[in-house]
């Protein structure tokens, strides 16, 4: 046989993708640098053309000698049949014991009884063969908004954590502003308020401002810890950075840490024994986890935060246990604590307001390949690569995100635990998750770090919805898988029928004839929103300032210019429902009307509406594809709490939405709080 048909025969048992189809139709092959890159991110040798030969070899040999496939996903709490072409004797050792949950011999096919939902253990012997296989005992579906909230029409305002502005901000947006402006959005009815992800940056990183960049997505953000919430803690002076228009991270992160070593101190000295006891049984809920995290975070500390630089000893936690044994890291574990009660108050005010949901909280696609999370996990990580995306609407240009991708070979050895702690973590304070590209739990796309392009590689898609069901029905929460993008066929339609919500962004939605889909023609299964952080606001798709940013990066040339105004000119016409003769006597706020009145009487589930499209904010939070040339992460609300509680702008929304039937304002949420 050849060594490149070996290296294709090799590839696609690893489940790499011979080629895939780009934005413009064009099919793009996985060449062969970039399929021995990812076989061997996915922790197998194919340096060599020997090295492929034997790694070949044994992938087949395992699957022949294999009784069952490594993963079973069954429906928990009924009766279930597993293939299997042999006799054998079993057992089910559910999930977090020893306990046996079922047990018999078969001649063939396996007959399981109902088992609760869980990652349990299915043990089987034939002959002298025995073999461990997970076997994922899951809802057949996630829950859903009726589940949960008790209705199947709500709506709800998306803004930035970062950006709120209250009498108390310091310079930038604390979760006691959340719960405040919660309260605010809950008394005009919506039914939840989403943010941008709160997941830790990393005390040693004072460099890091995107959201979806963490260190760790299973732990907090420190930076949003309201310093006038913390107990027996003098409260700290007030600076003039919290009414700046754009934030200074390194000065409020150089201020914030100071008054945190001081609130510590001071904790230490006068903490109540119920503070003592909560903090107590915080850490040995966190278990390992938080341990690991919070030993990261201190020796971050010493070593600055990428472990990747770090002495040989520190670069896993188990040696780095031995090499530092006596090392204190209990200021880490408190600020974890910190954050989480004060995001669980959040929660419990948001929806004692009236808010069906309360929360909605983003999970970013990856963490950070130097961060605590790529450190306490690297056993499951890919290897030599890094998570991104082909060219597509949202960049032409393509993205490398930098961030640590999952190898699933890897990760199904590790039974999926990472993947777990992440999704119930995030879970515990929230009524909503949304699953940042959520594509990723299909197929990955990887970026070779030697220069080789970039390819997909396949992800157990059925392990990972069934885990997710899992961890959703457990916490109580509605998942939004956000799904745009290069959607591989039939993406959709599995992840619906799991239970999640689809992600339907208005700017995005158009026909094969280029036209917008009208609102009653929208996935009833979904969020439907007019846009996102990462596209223009409704005054900034008006007034065609996208465009004018993509020629003044040199992105378009003047021509190309011209043909996309004269484009949006068409689309507005459009989204008016008028002729382009009449945009003259129209303005932004006629559209952001039109738009949100559309989307409030369509089907979608879920109706999700920005809070600066409601203010008339112009600048869009993130211009994709750029770091220092647009002020991304960076800009506030202009308005205070206070100005948003009297604002006719938020009024006038919540009237047409409940005159749609969306308001929760007078209902009771189902969801109990862990």
């Amino acid at each position: 046989m050849r060594s490149d048909q070996r290296l294709a025969d090799l590839a696609a048992l690893c489940g790499v993708f011979p080629e895939f189809t780009d934005l413009s139709g064009d099919i793009c092959a996985t060449n062969p640098e970039t399929q021995r890159a990812l076989i061997k991110a996915n922790g197998l040798e194919a340096d060599t053309d020997r090295a492929i030969a034997d790694t070949l070899a044994l992938l087949r040999a395992e699957a022949v000698e294999r009784l069952l496939p490594q993963d079973v996903v069954v429906t928990c709490e009924q009766r279930a049949r597993v293939p299997c072409a042999c006799p054998t004797q079993w057992q089910v050792v559910l999930e977090g014991s020893q306990t046996i949950g079922a047990e018999g011999k078969s001649e063939g096919d396996i007959e399981l009884p109902g088992l609760p939902a869980g990652v349990h253990e299915l043990i089987v012997q034939h002959a002298n063969t025995r073999q461990s296989v997970t076997l994922i005992a899951a809802p057949e579906r996630a829950p859903s908004l009726q589940d949960i909230a008790g209705t199947d029409r709500i709506w709800g305002v998306v803004t930035t954590l970062y950006g709120i502005r209250s009498d108390k901000s310091r310079g930038l947006g604390s979760f006691d502003d959340l719960a405040r402006l919660g309260e605010v959005l809950g008394a005009q009815g919506a039914g939840f308020i989403g943010i941008n992800p709160v997941h830790a940056f990393g005390w040693g990183d004072g460099a890091t401002i995107s959201p979806y960049s963490p260190t760790h997505r299973g732990f907090l953000n420190i930076n949003h810890i309201c310093m006038d919430e913390i107990p027996q803690v003098p409260v700290p002076a007030r600076s003039q950075a919290g009414d700046q228009e754009l934030i200074d991270y390194r000065g409020f992160g150089q201020q914030h840490r100071a008054a945190l070593r001081a609130g510590y101190a001071a904790f230490q000295s006068t903490a109540s024994p119920d503070h003592r006891a909560d903090l107590q049984g915080f850490t040995q809920a966190g278990g390992c986890a938080l341990a690991d995290f919070a030993l990261f975070e201190t020796l971050s500390e010493t070593h600055g935060p990428e472990w990747r630089e770090w002495p040989d000893a520190l670069r896993q936690p188990n040696s780095a246990y031995l090499a530092v044994p006596d090392l204190d890291v209990t200021f880490h574990i408190w600020l974890q604590w910190l954050a989480a009660r004060q995001l669980a108050a959040a929660q419990q005010r948001s929806q004692d307001s009236g808010m069906a949901l309360g929360l909605y909280l983003d999970l970013a696609v990856g963490a950070r390949l130097d961060g605590a999370e790529a450190w306490a996990g690297a056993q499951t990580l890919a290897r030599g690569v890094s998570l991104g995306a082909p060219p597509d609407h949202l960049s032409p240009a393509g993205q490398n995100w930098q961030l640590a991708a999952y190898a699933p070979r890897l990760l199904r050895a590790h039974k999926y635990a990472p993947f777990r702690q992440v999704l119930w973590q995030v879970m515990q304070h929230c009524g909503v998750l949304r699953i940042d590209h959520a594509l990723g739990l299909n197929r990955s796309y990887w970026i070779p770090d030697n220069g080789a392009p970039g390819g997909y590689i396949r992800q157990p898609f059925q392990s990972l919805m069934a885990i997710i069901a899992i961890e959703a029905q457990r916490a109580g929460t509605v998942i939004i898988g956000e799904d745009l993008g290069l959607v591989p066929d039939g993406f959709r339609e599995t992840m619906m029928a799991k239970g999640l919500y689809s992600y339907t962004v208005v700017q995005y939605e158009k026909t094969e004839n280029d036209a917008f889909r009208k609102a009653r023609d929208l996935r009833p299964q979904s969020l439907a929103c007019f846009g996102t952080h990462d596209t223009p606001t409704v005054k900034g798709f008006w007034d065609a300032d996208d465009i004018a940013w993509w020629h003044r990066l040199g992105w378009i040339n003047q021509g190309e210019k011209t043909a996309a105004q004269k484009r949006r000119a068409r689309e507005k016409a459009a989204l008016m429902g008028g002729p382009q003769k009449a945009l003259p006597g129209l303005d932004a706020c006629d559209l952001a009307d039109r738009v949100h009145g559309d989307l409030a009487m369509g089907p979608t589930a879920l109706v999700a509406v920005q809070l600066d499209d409601v203010i008339g904010v112009r600048d869009a939070q993130n211009l994709p594809g750029t770091i220092d040339e647009h002020p991304n992460w960076r800009r506030k609300l202009p308005l205070s709490i206070a100005e948003l509680a009297q604002h006719t702008g938020l009024r006038d929304t919540a009237t047409v939405m409940a005159q749609a039937g969306r308001s929760t304002r007078d209902r009771k949420p189902r969801k109990e709080q862990p």
